[in-house]
């Protein structure tokens, strides 16, 4: 073995290691290793710049940021509120099945984000008998399409990089859509291995939010149990008030009624979940300022604001800015946003109008604290506009009269023109950590091939597959991606173990299909820890579950999952 091997397979070796018992982010460790390629001149520039440009990389990039454009939507968030009854199995199926579905076909990470304020909201079931639920039927519903989950776009790329044209929009759909129902029957039945936890309330950094009741607001006539307002992410409904009576605490069965103010308490980050509720206008929506960006400000102990109201003071025309929310720490606020009483070291949420930061006065009344960032309501027209093109980018791409690539590059250009998505948002939302993994695990498997290490495992390991299966072969690549993924990321895992599965199929002479697919399937198959994956780390922070919670309920769910894959990959391949 020459000394270019040596340096070259201690880089690969150690980039496993770090993976594991580093606590850097994987896009730095990847990042490392190429640089340390590039020094030992075991890859130069153009590898590199070959690799950014891969087809399924730039495909999975245009695909993540176009979900970003998808979760401003209103679909996805009307039909959260409504997923959680008094019913558990009516709960659970509605859950499992909007994040089955939805994942296989938008970004899987995505949706649980979507998903998790409602299920942490619900009055009906503890958030830990869902949540866990919720994560694992996102990563079941990952694996049914090709662009379900990124893991799958990430194999794609390493096939289209060993000139194989990479797999069809349907390869998964059957060993993915089998196990995942499976596997969700079989959640659904070990439902009392979920642990039960009483989450604790956190009221830290909470705002008060006002919203108006219009005459056609589809809230009007119906309680607030069957608006599901109490189903809102980290939203609470604490007060109503209708004709100057203010209705505290509001009952459940309370009717709500046209020209009500309804008054929330909490996580200002999801003032969205209101703005898409037809029929009601956030307090800054009628001053016309209502925008993405929201200003943060505190009331300073030296302005003429103190003592007086929003209303009395003109604060519209004095600051060319509209408050959405009020927070006072230590205190309860009530009421209507106009008529609260302002104090010294009250924060303000200001929607801000183009001369906001031209006006001499913010000094003497504002310390200004930060710039938040809210998804913007969409119109009706741009909604649909969305989805639909979203559907038929992907019905074009699944009977292959489009390009998947193509259709999505046209698409982001139609939704920037439609004002759906802006030039700003595009840039915001560029993964760039996930770029660096792909562009990493990629030159480092060049660098394994032009210093000749595949070549050279290959013949070491010809005379010892010879005589075995390619079942045994299959089992050894899917088993070994599926012990790595619990240690590192998913997209580690598949980058990591793609070329491992690459040199075995040299030294049987197998196709590479489907140990393509084992690498990918158990690469998304992390249901044993919560930091394989990151819709288990999402739900395992918001449900304040215990690492063995996860070993308990998802070691049954891996044996399941993992059996029907290998037995469907060997009957189709084998």
């Amino acid at each position: 073995m020459s000394l270019s091997q040596i340096l070259v397979l201690l880089i690969f070796l150690g980039t496993i290691g770090a993976l594991i018992v580093s606590k850097k982010r994987p896009s730095v460790i990847f990042g490392s290793a190429t640089l340390a390629l590039m020094v030992t001149q075991t890859i130069d520039i153009n590898d590199v710049l070959n690799n950014a440009t891969n087809p399924g990389l730039v495909t999975l990039l245009l695909l993540l940021i176009i979900s970003h454009a998808i979760d401003k939507t209103a679909l996805l968030k009307r039909i959260a509120r409504k997923l959680i009854t008094a019913d558990y199995q009516a709960s659970y199926w509605r859950l499992f099945s909007i994040s089955f579905f939805s994942s296989a076909l938008l970004n899987n990470t995505a949706i649980v984000a979507s998903l998790i304020g409602s299920v942490k909201q619900n009055q009906h079931h503890l958030a830990s008998k869902l949540l866990i639920p919720l994560s694992f039927s996102a990563i079941l519903g990952g694996t049914v399409t090709l662009i379900g989950t990124s893991t799958n776009l990430i194999v794609h790329s390493f096939l289209q990089d060993k000139g194989h044209p990479g797999f069809a929009f349907y390869d998964f759909t059957l060993f993915g859509l089998t196990a995942g129902l499976i596997c969700g029957a079989l959640l659904y039945w070990l439902r009392g291995w979920l642990p039960d936890i009483n989450l604790q309330d956190r009221a830290e950094q909470e705002y008060l939010l006002e919203a108006d009741v219009a005459s056609d607001s589809e809230l009007v006539g119906l309680s607030v149990e069957d608006n599901h307002l109490r189903n809102l992410p980290e939203l609470f409904l604490v007060e109503i008030v209708r004709q100057g009576n203010t209705i505290s605490p509001v009952s459940p069965d309370e009717v709500i009624m046209a020209d009500d103010k309804l008054i929330f308490n909490g996580n200002v980050k999801n003032v969205d979940a209101l703005s898409h509720i037809k029929g009601l206008s956030l307090f800054a929506e009628y001053s016309g300022l209502m925008r993405s960006e929201l200003t943060e400000v505190v009331i300073s102990n030296r302005s003429s604001l103190i003592g007086s109201t929003l209303k009395r003071s003109g604060f519209r025309a004095l600051f060319d800015a509209a408050v959405v929310a009020i927070r006072r720490d230590g205190a309860t606020l009530s009421g209507k946003l106009g008529e609260v009483t302002l104090q010294s070291g009250d924060f303000l949420l200001l929607a801000t109008g183009p001369d906001f930061h031209q006006r001499n006065n913010l000094n003497k009344h504002f310390f200004i604290v930060s710039e938040q960032i809210i998804a913007r309501k969409l119109s009706t027209k741009q909604d649909w506009l969305t989805i639909l093109g979203f559907g038929t980018v992907i019905a074009l791409a699944a009977f292959e009269v489009l390009s998947l690539l193509v259709g999505l590059l046209f698409l982001l250009a139609g939704l920037g023109l439609a004002g759906v998505t802006s030039h700003a948002e595009i840039k915001r939302n560029i993964p760039l950590n996930v770029m660096v993994v792909i562009v990493g695990a990629l030159s480092l498997a060049t660098g394994l091939e032009n210093a000749g290490v595949f070549a050279l495992l290959t013949q070491a390991l010809t005379p010892l597959i010879i005589g075995h299966s390619m079942l045994v072969a299959l089992v050894l690549v899917y088993l070994l991606t599926l012990l790595l993924t619990e240690f590192v990321t998913n997209n580690a895992a598949a980058a990591l173990m793609f070329p491992f599965a690459w040199v075995i199929v040299e030294a049987l002479g197998a196709p590479i299909l489907p140990f393509a697919l084992a690498v990918a399937f158990a690469a998304s198959a992390s249901f044993i820890t919560p930091y394989g994956y990151q819709t288990n780390l999402l739900v395992h922070n918001a449900g304040q579950y215990r690492y063995i919670d996860f070993v308990k309920i998802g070691l049954p769910i891996s044996l399941c999952y993992s059996s029907i894959v290998l037995s469907l990959l060997a009957w189709v391949y084998l």
